[in-house]
Order: C-alpha cells, then structure tokens, then sequence
C-alpha cells in the first residue's frame, strides 16, 4: 500500500481526481462544487509534501496561498457581487504576492536577470488571476476546461524545466479541474465555479510556473504562454452545442495553448 501511494501518478494524478470528484459531488448542491480542485490540491499536498510551512520557503509560500484562495473565493462569491475592480484588485494582490513569494531568491541574482524573472512572474500572476475572474469565474464549463489545460499544461511544463514536484501540482490541478468539468459533462448541467474554483486554480497553476521558471529551468516565454491558457478557454464555442461539446472544445482550445509552452520548454532544455 504504502509503495502504491509513492508512485507520482497516484500522488499527482489518481489520488487527487478521486478527492475531487467526491468534493464535486457531495459539494455541489450547495454552490461549492468548485472545492474539488482544493481536494485534489490538498491531497497531492498530503502526498507530496506534507503540511508543513516551517520554514517558510517559496514552494511553502505558494502551497500556504493556493490554501488560502478558496477561503477568499468563499467570501467574494457569497459575500460581495463579482466586480471588474474587484478583478482588478486581486490582480495586482497576485502581482504582490509573487514579490513576497520570490523576492528572497531574486535578490540573489543579477539585476537584470531576477527584474526579467520577477517581472514576469508578477505580469503572469497578475494577468492570469484578474482576466481569470472577469471572464471565466461565472461558467462553470469554461472555468473546469481552463483549470484542466492550465493545470495540465502547467504540470507538463515544470516537468520539462526539470521539476518533477510542481509538476505533480500542476497535475493535480488538473484532475480536481477534470473531475470537476466530468460532472457538468455527465449531468449535461454548468456547475457553479466562482472565486472558490477559479481564484485556486490561477494562483496555484501559475505560481507554480513561474516557480520551475525561477528555482528550476522553466523559460520566462512559456511562463507567460501558460499564462494564456484562460484567454483560449473564454473562446466562442456554438451556443447550442451540449454542454459535453463545449467542454471537449474549450479544453482542446486550452491544451493547444498549453502543448506551445510545453514546446517551448522542451526546445529550451
């Protein structure tokens, strides 16, 4: 047992989208659906790390945030009206929060270098949580289809930047992602995704990037690739089409934007 639950795929892929699928199911009757991904998240954490935050490293930062972000999603959707300046104010506090969260190692660099790494860690952060909320949080379809690409893109990526553990995030992204899109897939429904599901999925996935780009060997140019994952996901698809349909087409606009970043990072390595 103990040898299954060390295999990578369990810890990033299986163990999680059976966490997230639960979470889905049980969850979404009451307007949380969108805390699969945190199961999923939590999970891989559980498997991979564990919960410690002492000290507080960088991977420890993000992995305190994305932990975080839902408790922030709960009181934005059920506590305040979703607004374009409040989109914008969560996008410069992730513009923020990549200073806090990097700003140790960066100051080790040279000058030029840790303002091309930080800056795009910040423009990234900032880009990918503001646009994220504005155009995605509100549809459950196209929020899971950009949770499951960017994820999945995110975790390919790191991966090919030689790290393995966000890798494994990202992955695990992706399946609370998928398992929460598969339930709107099979009941023919749009679940609700909100702050809960979206502010999670942008701050873990992109943060984690942008990690493998700074502590690993992640080019900056696939960082911000990734980055545009949500803009793929918020694409027309046919307004009649089944709710099966538009998920299959949104993720594969997803994926294709992801599969470049990944090509990026393999031709850098």
């Amino acid at each position: 047992m103990q040898e299954m639950f060390a295999n990578p795929a369990v810890q990033g892929g299986i163990a999680p989208f059976a966490a997230g699928l639960v979470a889905a199911v049980l969850l979404n009757r009451f307007r949380l659906g969108g805390l699969a991904v945190v199961a999923a998240f939590a999970v891989a954490v559980y498997f991979i790390a564990g919960f410690t935050f002492s000290p507080l490293t960088a991977t420890r930062k993000i992995i305190l945030l994305g932990l975080a972000a839902p408790v922030a999603g709960i009181v934005i959707d059920f506590a305040f009206r979703p607004t374009r300046l409040g989109a914008y104010l969560l996008a410069l506090a992730g513009a923020a929060a990549a200073a806090w969260i990097f700003w140790p190692v960066l100051a080790q660099k040279d000058l030029s270098r840790a303002l091309l790494l930080g800056g795009t860690a910040a423009i990234a952060a900032a880009w990918t949580i503001g646009f994220s909320e504005i155009r995605l949080a509100g549809d459950g379809v196209r929020a899971g289809a950009a949770g499951l690409a960017l994820g999945a893109g995110t975790g390919a990526a790191a991966i090919l930047g030689a790290s393995l553990t966000y890798g494994l995030y990202g992955i695990a992204v992706a399946a609370g992602s998928g398992a929460f899109l598969l339930l709107q897939m099979i009941t023919g429904k749009r679940n609700h995704a909100g702050a809960i599901f979206m502010l999670t999925v942008a701050v873990v996935t992109i943060f984690f990037a942008a990690a493998a780009m700074i502590l690993a060997q992640l080019p900056w140019y696939s960082v911000l690739m990734l980055a545009l994952v949500p803009v793929a996901a918020s694409l027309p698809v046919p307004a009649g089409a089944r709710v099966w349909l538009q998920a299959v087409l949104l993720s594969l606009y997803g994926f294709a934007v992801a599969g470049i970043a990944c090509v990026l990072a393999w031709h850098a390595g």
